[in-house]
């Protein structure tokens, strides 16, 4: 819409504004973010390549300077022979008869196209403040601490990892719960929570017991070995059919990124855990993809529309860029008569799109927006020591 228009987070009149950090994250390709930044780079990235001409020292994060990084980008853009950008807002969805097209807005979608948008896919939740839990890899989870079983044995009896507190652990938890250090809203933001998914500090707060009588009630769980039952308990939940990753389930935070990983390794069983998300409370906007999306990411009741980016339920900056080219190449392929399949699931890009059509989530969970991580790979070979996981994996 830009310079036409402005959403309340902008102020540019560049493409690609980075309204929030200036880092894409770890350039590692032992980090999974790094893995995928090498192969958008290996695809002539229009993105990652100007995040490399203008970046500035961070470690080994990609950061960059973002008033170079836009610059450079809306000169790209502009310059190109084969590209017509059009200034103003789009308030519906192109119809069939006006041609093919690929949708790729964010959080900040305008109030008239969510609604088109909701409109033609029925999807109600599309709009919200998200509240997104922890994630931990599951081989980082002390299972000698943790025990495997559902309260009141329901399911297969064994569904969840639990991880027991006393009362003197429960205390020493809410009271640095209580004092974290947390994320601000950002001014363009207005708080509007489910209250069946509140902010784990914000139950904390509300007194000294509120989670064990919710959260982390132990109520019908006992230990398998010993029978106890426990002061508190803390249920993991699997992300994935293979136990790769578990869900911290009911801790959707807004701490800050170091305060996650310091509070929530006081838990017995997480004080080595290996954080593959951490907890956010942001507005997101995104599509139920896997029933909505086929596997060239074309929405199946209107053919002629495909999503790309963060509206599928991707998140952050690299692994929108990411989702985007895909589309982008699956469209070119297509148009041009070659064959459109998807990158393999051992690669990041694959993991990714699978992540998008719901290739690994386990049944009746709902899709929810992920950072690309090790857990939406497929699992390493059986025998494979931890050590070595990564190493295989690329």
């Amino acid at each position: 819409m830009k310079p036409v228009e402005r959403t309340p987070a902008q102020t540019a009149t560049t493409l690609a504004e980075l309204v929030c950090s200036n880092s894409l994250r770890s350039a590692n390709p032992m980090n999974a973010v790094g893995l995928l930044k090498i192969e958008l780079q290996r695809l002539g990235s229009l993105v990652i390549g100007a995040a490399h001409a203008t970046r500035v020292p961070a470690g080994d994060a990609l950061a960059v300077d973002r008033e170079q990084f836009s610059t450079l980008i809306d000169q790209k853009i502009n310059s190109h022979p084969l590209i017509e950008r059009v200034q103003g807002r789009i308030d519906a969805l192109p119809t069939e008869a006006q041609g093919l097209a690929i949708i790729a807005t964010g959080p900040l979608t305008t109030d008239l196209l969510a609604a088109d948008i909701v409109k033609l896919t029925g999807n109600e939740r599309m709009y919200f403040y998200d509240a997104i839990a922890p994630v931990v890899a599951g081989d980082s989870i002390d299972r000698e601490v943790a025990y495997a079983a559902s309260r009141y044995d329901k399911g297969n009896g064994d569904d969840y990892l639990n991880c027991p507190l006393n009362e003197a652990q429960y205390r020493a938890f809410v009271n640095e719960l209580c004092g974290a250090e947390y994320m601000p809203l950002h001014s363009f933001e207005e708080p509007r929570y489910f209250q069946g998914c509140l902010p784990v500090e914000v139950m904390a707060h509300s007194g000294p017991d509120t989670l064990r009588y919710g959260t982390m009630k132990p109520v019908g769980l006992h230990h398998p070995v010993t029978g106890a039952r426990a002061f508190a308990v803390v249920q993991l939940r699997k992300e994935d059919k293979d136990g790769q990753a578990y869900n911290l389930v009911g801790f959707q935070t807004k701490m800050t990124h170091p305060e996650q990983r310091r509070v929530f390794r006081m838990l017995p069983g997480l004080e080595a855990a290996e954080f593959l998300r951490l907890g956010a409370i942001h507005r997101n906007t995104y599509l139920d993809s896997p029933a909505l999306l086929d596997d060239r990411m074309r929405l199946v009741r209107a053919p002629h529309l495909r999503f790309a980016g963060q509206i599928t339920g991707v998140e952050g900056y690299v692994e929108s860029t990411a989702h985007g080219l895909l589309v982008g190449l699956l469209l070119a392929r297509e148009l041009t008569g070659l064959s459109v399949v998807l990158p393999p699931a051992t690669c990041a890009l694959g993991a990714l799109a699978g992540h998008v059509l719901g290739h690994s989530r386990l049944p009746g969970r709902p899709h929810e927006p992920q950072n690309i991580h090790w857990g939406l790979f497929p699992p390493p070979p059986t025998g494979t020591k931890k050590r070595n996981t990564k190493d295989v994996r690329l």
